[in-house]
C-alpha cells in the first residue's frame, strides 16, 4: 500500500487558491501558490492531479521569494492510471526546508458530479442554465486543483474565486472582500505567479516558451474577454449575470488546517435563505444560510431550522465548539452520492434537502432533518476537525455520524420519532444484509488504491460501524460512552484519529479494555449467530460466523466475538429482569436462568446486539406467543428483532421458512408501526425470492399479506388526520401500501379513484403525500396509456422532489410491453439526469414483467452505463441491480460469465455482492418451496 501513497517527504502547510469559472464556456482555469515542507532533499515533487484537470507550469521559491531564485519548471511527467503530476525544476533536486511551488491549470467544468463540475437548471424564462459546486470526497480534490490528496496532509487554505458580476462565490469559509475586475477577469499577479509565470508552460516534458506565453497572456488578459464573449453569444440558456464579460474577485477568510476532500466552493446564480446560532460555549453568533437555485429555495426552510437547533445541542454533548465563522447547505441538481459534509460548505441533492410541508409527506420530513444532522455532526467532530488517517478508518467518520447525527441527536429533538428502534430497520438489518455475504469486508478495510476507497462507502462502513458502537455505548452506557469520545476528540483536534484512539478514549472514560472488547468486531469480517440449547439450568450458547448461504467453512468460522448476550427473563409474574454480566467471549458457554423451562427468556434485550439468535423451533413458538399478546413482556424493540431474526434465520437455512412464517401470523394483534414494517420488509424478501414460482405459490403470499394488512388498513382508513402521530401516519402508509401491492381489490378501486381525479380534473388533492409513490405506481402498473403518460407529465415538471422520485419509481412499474420499451428508452435519454439512473434500475428490478429485460438492457448498454458512471459512488449500485433479484443458480453463473469479459476493478465489489445475494436466494428456494407451498395450503391460502 505504501508505494500507491505520496511520500512523506514534503507536506503541505498553505495553499492560496484562485479559481476563475466560466459558466458560459463550461470551463475553469487555476493557480495556486502551496508552501510545502521540505523534510529531505527530493529530485522532484510528486502530487496528485487527475483528468479533466491540465497542469499547465509551475514555478518553485524559497520562501524567502527572490526573484532571482525562482526555479521554473522543466518537465511535468504525467502518471494517468495513478493520477499524479512529477514535476522537476531547474537547478535539480529540492533542497530540505520551506518552499513554495506555483501552479497553474484549466479544466473542463463537465457532468461527471466529481471534481469541480456543473450542474443544471431551468431558468425562470425556461432555459437551460448552469452552476459549478465541487465533490472531492474521497479522492477527487485532484480534479480541481493539484494536490496532496491524502487525508494526513491537512493544511490551511486561502481560497479566491474569479466569478461574472451577479453570480455568487461560495467557499469553506466566510467573504472577506470583493474586488471588481472588469472585462477579462485577469488573475492577480503575486512575486511568484507574476507575467513570465503566466506566459510560460510546460507541456510533454519540455518547457514550452513563446508560443504558450503568448496563448496564455492573450488569455488571461484582454484577448479572454473577446473570446467569451463569442462563446457567450452562441451559448443558448445564458442569464444575465453568466453571459456578462464583467468580472470579480471574492477572497475567502483563511481554513483552519483540513484534508483536501472537505474543501469545497461554488459559483452560480443562487438564493439563500437565511438564519444563526449562539454558541452555548463561547457565546459567538454563527450565521447559516442554505443556498439554492430559484425554483427549489422556498422548500429549504426545514433544512435550515435543522441547523439552528441541532448544533448548540452538539456544542454541548461534546464541549467543542464550531469553529467556523459560518455554516452553509448548497442544495445541488445533479449530485452524485446523497449529501457531502464539506466543511462549512455542506452540499447534497435536492432530494435530501427540500421539504414542503403542504406536498410532501413525513417519510421526506425525516429524510430531510436525518441528513442534515449527520453532515452537520461531521462538521466539528466527526470528519472535519478530527479526520481519519487513512481511509481504512471512514468508518470512524461515518459510523459516528450515523449513529450521533441520525439516532443520539435526533432522540435529542424528535423524541416522538422513536429512532432507537427505527434503528433496528434502518441500519442494523441493512447492515446485517451485507455483512452476511461472503464477498462482505471488515469495518476497518485496507484501502490499497483509488478503487477500493471508492467502494467502502457502503453498509458496513455507515451502518455496521453504527451498530457496534451502538453496542459498545449500550455496554457501558451512553453517558460513559459520550465523554470516551469527546477524549478522543479533544485530543485529535485539527488532526487525524486512528481506531486504537478512539478505543483509548472511551477505555479512559470506562475503565475497561474497549480495544479488546472491539478488536474483531472491526477488524473482521461477518458477525456471528448465536445458538441457544436450553439446559437444566439455564442455556448453553455457541457461535459461529453467520452466512446469508448458512453454509460457512471451518477456515470462515475461525473469529471469537466479545458477545454481550443480554439475556432477559420474565417470571410467572410478567416481571422481567436482564443479565448485563453475561459475556460470551468463548465459542461456547453456559449461562443460568432461574427455573428456565418454566420461564420466558431471550437474548439480545433490546435488540442492541450485533448477532442473530437461534433459538429451537420450540422455544421461537414459546416467544411467538409471548410476543403476540397484548400485555407482552417484550418491548418494540425485543419485538422487532425477533421477527427480523426468524425471518432471516430461515432465509439462510439455520430453519424453516414455514417456522417463520408461522411466527409472523402469531403477531396480527401487534400495535406497533416498526414491528409491522418488519413483517413487511420479511413478506416483500420472500414474494422478491418467488418471483418466478408458480402464480398460485405468488397469489397464496398476496393472500397471506391482505390477511395480515388489510384489518389494519380497515381500521386505519385513507384519510390522513392534522393531529396523527407519526406512527399512525406510517402505519397507515404501510398498510394501505402493502394491501395495494397484494391486490387488494378495495385498496386498487380506491387508488383508481383518486388517480382518476389527477387525470381528469388534474387534482392531486386525493393522493396523500405518504401514499404517493403507492398510488402512481400501481396506477400505472394496472392502468394503460393514460396513466403512463401522466406521470410521465409530472416527472418533466415535479412540484417537489419526491414528485419525481413517485414518477420514475411509476414509469417503471408497467405491465404493458409497449410502455416498458418506452421506459428503457427514455432511461439514457437526455431527460433522465445521471444522478437518477440508479433509481430507475432499482425500480425497474422489483418489477416482474422488466427483470430480465433490464438485465439484457444493461448488458446491451454497459459501454454507455460505465462511461457516465465512471469515477462515482452510484456505478456499484447500477450494477447490483441489473441482477441482483434473481433466484437461480443459473441466472449467477450468466451473469458472472458476462462481467469475466470486462475489466471490473471499480465495482468488484457490489458485484461480488450481488452474486452472492443471487446464490443465496437460489439455494433458499431450493430448499424451501416445497416447505412454504405446504404450508400455504395449510393455512388455505392456497
Amino acid at each position: 500500500m505504501a508505494d500507491n501513497r505520496l511520500s512523506r517527504d514534503v507536506v503541505p502547510e498553505h495553499y492560496d487558491l484562485t479559481i476563475k469559472t466560466d459558466l458560459v464556456g463550461l470551463k475553469f482555469w487555476g493557480t495556486a501558490e502551496v508552501t510545502l515542507d521540505v523534510l529531505r532533499p527530493v529530485p522532484s515533487l510528486t502530487l496528485n492531479v487527475a483528468s479533466p484537470l491540465s497542469l499547465k507550469t509551475a514555478v518553485l521559491s524559497s520562501t524567502a521569494l527572490k526573484t532571482e531564485s525562482l526555479r521554473p519548471a522543466t518537465a511535468i511527467s504525467l502518471n494517468e492510471k495513478r493520477e499524479r503530476a512529477e514535476i522537476t525544476f531547474a537547478g535539480g533536486e529540492v533542497g530540505a526546508g520551506k518552499v513554495k511551488v506555483g501552479l497553474r491549470w484549466e479544466g473542463e467544468l463537465d457532468a461527471s458530479m466529481m471534481g469541480y463540475y456543473r450542474s443544471s437548471y431551468k431558468t425562470k424564462e425556461g432555459k437551460d442554465a448552469y452552476y459549478g459546486l465541487t465533490q472531492f470526497e474521497p479522492t477527487q480534490a485532484r480534479r480541481a486543483f493539484p494536490c496532496f490528496d491524502e487525508p494526513d496532509f491537512k493544511a490551511t487554505y486561502s481560497i479566491s474565486l474569479i466569478s461574472r458580476v451577479g453570480t455568487t462565490s461560495l467557499a469553506n469559509t466566510n467573504s472577506t472582500a470583493v474586488k471588481h475586475l472588469g472585462a477579462g477577469g485577469d488573475f492577480p499577479r503575486t512575486e511568484l505567479l507574476n507575467d513570465e509565470f503566466f506566459r510560460s508552460g510546460v507541456v510533454g516534458g519540455k518547457t514550452e516558451g513563446k508560443t504558450e506565453g503568448k496563448t496564455e497572456g492573450k488569455t488571461e488578459g484582454k484577448t479572454e474577454g473577446k473570446t467569451e464573449g463569442k462563446t457567450e453569444g452562441k451559448t443558448e440558456g445564458a442569464t444575465v449575470a453568466t453571459a456578462k464579460d464583467d468580472w470579480e474577485l471574492t477572497t475567502f477568510a483563511k481554513t483552519p488546517k483540513v484534508s483536501t476532500y472537505l474543501v469545497a466552493w461554488a459559483n452560480g446564480e443562487f438564493e439563500y435563505l437565511e438564519s444563526s446560532y449562539k454558541s452555548p460555549l463561547d457565546g459567538r453568533v454563527v450565521p447559516m444560510r442554505v443556498y439554492a437555485t430559484w425554483d427549489h429555495i422556498k422548500q429549504a426552510s426545514l433544512a435550515l431550522e435543522t441547523k439552528v437547533r441541532i448544533l448548540p445541542i452538539y456544542e454541548k454533548i461534546f464541549d467543542i465548539a464550531y469553529p467556523l465563522p459560518k455554516l452553509d447547505t448548497l442544495v445541488a441538481s445533479d449530485f452524485d452520492a446523497g449529501a457531502m459534509e464539506n466543511w462549512g460548505l455542506i452540499t447534497g441533492r435536492t432530494s435530501v434537502y427540500l421539504y414542503d410541508p403542504k406536498q410532501n409527506g413525513i417519510a421526506t420530513k425525516k429524510n430531510v432533518i436525518g441528513v442534515q444532522s449527520h453532515e452537520v455532526s461531521h462538521q466539528q467532530w466527526f470528519g472535519n476537525i478530527v479526520t481519519m488517517a487513512w481511509w481504512d478508518g471512514l468508518w470512524l467518520n461515518e459510523a459516528f455520524a450515523t449513529l450521533i447525527g441520525e439516532v443520539i441527536m435526533i432522540e435529542e429533538i424528535q423524541p416522538d420519532w422513536k429512532v432507537h428502534s427505527s434503528f433496528i430497520s434502518d441500519h442494523l438489518g441493512r447492515a446485517f444484509t451485507l455483512d452476511s455475504l461472503r464477498s462482505s469486508h471488515p469495518i476497518e478495510m485496507p484501502c490499497p488504491d483509488e478503487d477500493t476507497i471508492q467502494q467502502i462507502f457502503d453498509a458496513i462502513s455507515y451502518s455496521k460501524g453504527a451498530s457496534v458502537l451502538k453496542m459498545l455505548s449500550n455496554l457501558v452506557g451512553q453517558e460513559t460512552f459520550l465523554k470516551g469520545v469527546s477524549l478522543y476528540l479533544k485530543a485529535h483536534l485539527y488532526g487525524n484519529g486512528t481506531t486504537p484512539d478512539l478505543w483509548a478514549g472511551i477505555s479512559k472514560a470506562s475503565g475497561q479494555d474497549v480495544a479488546k472488547i472491539m478488536e474483531n468486531w472491526t477488524k473482521k469480517v461477518g458477525f456471528p449467530v448465536v445458538t441457544v440449547e436450553e439446559t437444566s439450568e439455564g442455556v448453553k450458547v455457541r457461535q459461529n460466523r453467520f452466512l446469508a448461504s448458512g453454509d460457512p467453512t471451518p477456515e470462515e468460522d475461525q473469529t471469537i466475538w466479545h458477545i454481550p448476550l443480554e439475556i432477559m427473563s420474565v417470571d410467572k409474574d410478567g416481571k422481567s429482569s436482564i443479565d448485563h454480566s453475561a459475556i460470551l467471549s468463548e465459542k461456547e458457554g453456559e449461562f443460568k436462568i432461574k427455573d428456565v423451562k418454566n420461564s420466558t427468556f431471550k437474548l439480545n434485550a433490546k435488540t442492541c446486539g450485533v448477532y442473530r439468535t437461534l433459538y429451537s423451533p420450540e422455544r421461537l413458538a414459546k416467544l411467538g406467543d409471548e410476543a403476540g399478546r397484548e400485555d407482552t413482556a417484550f418491548d418494540l424493540t425485543d419485538r422487532m428483532g425477533l421477527v427480523q431474526d426468524a425471518a432471516v434465520l430461515a432465509s439462510s437455512g439455520y430453519a424453516l421458512t414455514s417456522s417463520a412464517l408461522t411466527f409472523i401470523s402469531k403477531l396480527s394483534s401487534e400495535k406497533e408501526n416498526l414491528v409491522w414494517t418488519e413483517i413487511a420488509t420479511a413478506l416483500a424478501k420472500l414474494s422478491s425470492a418467488w418471483w418466478e414460482q408458480p402464480k398460485e405459490v405468488r397469489d397464496g403470499l398476496d393472500k397471506m399479506k391482505r390477511t395480515l394488512f388489510g384489518p389494519l388498513k380497515d381500521r386505519l382508513g385513507f384519510e390522513y388526520k392534522e393531529d396523527d402521530d407519526v406512527d399512525t401516519v406510517e402505519l397507515r402508509t404501510l398498510a394501505i401500501s402493502m394491501s395495494a401491492s397484494a391486490e387488494d381489490p378495495a385498496t386498487l378501486a380506491e387508488y383508481k379513484r383518486r388517480f382518476g381525479l389527477l387525470l381528469d380534473n388534474n387534482d392531486e388533492s386525493g393522493i396523500p403525500s405518504d401514499l404517493r409513490t403507492s398510488i402512481f405506481s400501481q396506477s400505472v402498473k394496472h392502468g394503460g396509456e393514460k396513466e403512463y403518460l401522466k406521470v410521465l407529465e409530472i416527472y418533466r415538471n415535479p412540484a417537489t422532489p419526491f414528485h419525481k422520485i413517485a414518477s420514475m419509481v411509476a414509469m417503471c412499474q408497467t405491465r404493458d410491453p409497449e410502455l416498458l420499451k418506452r421506459t428503457f428508452e427514455f432511461v439514457l435519454s437526455s431527460e433522465v439526469r445521471t444522478q437518477d439512473l440508479a433509481q430507475f434500475f432499482a425500480s425497474l428490478a422489483i418489477n416482474i414483467s422488466a427483470k430480465r429485460q433490464l438485465w439484457k438492457f444493461f448488458q446491451d448498454n454497459y459501454d454507455e452505463i460505465m462511461t457516465r458512471f465512471k469515477g462515482n459512488f452510484s456505478i456499484g449500485n447500477v450494477v447490483k441491480a441489473s441482477f441482483q433479484t434473481f433466484s437461480t443458480f443459473e441466472d449467477a453463473d450468466a451473469v458472472e460469465a458476462f462481467f469475466a469479459k470486462h475489466d471490473n476493478a471499480a465495482y468488484d465489489k457490489p458485484l461480488s455482492q450481488g452474486l452472492d445475494s443471487v446464490r443465496a436466494q437460489a439455494a433458499w428456494l431450493k430448499r424451501d418451496a416445497g416447505d412454504v407451498r405446504e404450508w400455504l395450503v395449510k393455512k388455505q391460502y392456497i
